[in-house]
């Protein structure tokens, strides 16, 4: 780990940091029309990166780790406390089956990534499988498939760091690609209509039009958090419970074995429970304003730990080669997620979205639909990206057993 004036043990200076600076892209994204155009979340994710690139702040810590393991969680509920299940149903039809040819992509970047480059680095094919596991379902499927392949923990370390550079950089372009001409002249943009149309077009811009001012009372927060916190210990208590006691094995049937990832997932038991407990406690949830402004601020606190462990001075000491791999299977997702996303008739934001789910995984394309103003598609892709991490967990496996025999 390079050093850095911030340590990483630092707590309460980094807390500091995510809190203060989280604010801060806030405040421009709403205050000045160029920092609307590009959002708030580019400017709290390169601003980030920016101070962990010149060692300003550690590119990891235990922080970091609180914010994916609880900053995140509480997030989610808070932006679904308005969904309607119905309407959640029919949209996550179409992102699945644009998630699936997204997943194409991800695929045929593996294959064309390891036969480019499988004389060059050593170990490759574990890599690839991780990656393939990884750029479909997230990084859990990474972690699990590392372990299954048996990969060197310094061939880990060193994907990890490509990783998180690579999906940080592609990250970017996603949030820029609504704000161009030439994509919003080749797909419907249904959402992004939707969200300017509530601007007044005057001289405010679209960040603070959409964010104004609500009347939210002590009691409002107190039955937000309150309630994202109950909801967030019973969702991870159930999964941990069918974790336990559902077989997830190599020897265990398929059937069990999906089952163990569908039950045993915590976001999506969360997403499950938040929405069931929505549907039926309606009036209840519907009562409780503020909860979206909270749960965003949470999220764009996650904006800025994404930005964090992209060090490229670590890989370019360490493995180089892994970055070429990890940009031609983004850049191969990319190409093949737009052109057939055209092809079928998507919608853009359904096209990026679905990207994003397989690069990211659910959260940051959650965050994205966040970011943007898509709220109708946060809880469909908060669904979909987290099925996921089944199907880039066999796939990734079978890409593993595939390459293994060159």
């Amino acid at each position: 780990m390079l050093y850095a004036i911030i340590q990483s043990d630092d707590t309460w200076v980094l807390w500091a940091f995510l809190a203060w600076w989280a604010a801060v892209s806030i405040y421009l994204e709403q205050k000045y029309e160029w920092a609307s155009k590009i959002s708030g979340a580019i400017i709290a994710l390169v601003g980030a990166m920016l101070l962990a690139n010149f060692n300003v702040i550690p590119t990891d810590s235990p922080v970091y780790d609180t914010v994916w393991s609880y900053v995140v969680p509480l997030a989610i509920p808070l932006l679904l406390f308005q969904s309607s299940i119905l309407k959640i149903w029919n949209e996550s039809g179409r992102l699945l089956l644009m998630f699936l040819i997204s997943a194409i992509g991800t695929v045929v970047g593996s294959i064309v990534g390891f036969f480019l480059l499988k004389d060059l680095i050593p170990g490759l094919d574990k890599v690839t499988a991780m990656m393939t596991g990884s750029y479909i379902g997230g990084s859990v499927n990474l972690a699990a498939l590392s372990a299954r392949f048996e990969t060197p923990g310094e061939l880990v370390s060193s994907a990890v760091v490509a990783d998180n550079l690579m999906m940080a950089l592609y990250f970017l372009v996603l949030i820029l690609i609504p704000t161009l001409n030439f994509f919003r002249k080749k797909f419907k943009t249904p959402h992004i209509d939707e969200v300017e149309s509530m601007s007044d077009h005057g001289s405010e811009n679209l960040a603070a039009s959409y964010w104004n001012g609500k009347e939210i009372s002590l009691k409002d927060i107190g039955l937000a958090v309150g309630t994202a916190f109950v909801l967030v210990a019973i969702s991870f208590k159930l999964a941990a419970f069918f974790a336990r006691i559902i077989p997830s094995g190599e020897d265990a049937p398929f059937f069990l074995h999906a089952l163990h990832g569908i039950l045993g997932d915590n976001y999506l038991m969360l997403t499950t429970i938040t929405l069931l407990a929505v549907t039926m406690f309606s009036r209840y949830f519907e009562s409780i304003k503020g909860s979206h402004e909270i749960g965003t601020y949470l999220i764009y606190i996650f904006f800025v730990v994404i930005g964090v462990p992209a060090s490229l001075p670590i890989i370019l000491q360490n493995a180089p080669l892994l970055l070429v791999l990890v940009f031609i299977m983004v850049a191969l997702n990319m190409i093949i997620s737009f052109v057939l996303g055209k092809v079928f008739k998507f919608n853009l934001e359904e096209v990026i979205l679905a990207s994003n789910a397989n690069i990211g995984g659910p959260t940051t394309a959650a965050a994205m639909a966040i970011s943007k103003g898509w709220s109708k598609l946060v809880a469909p892709i908060l669904i979909v990206g987290t099925l996921g991490y089944i199907i880039g967990n066999y796939i990734g496996a079978a890409i593993g057993y595939w390459f293994g025999m060159y």
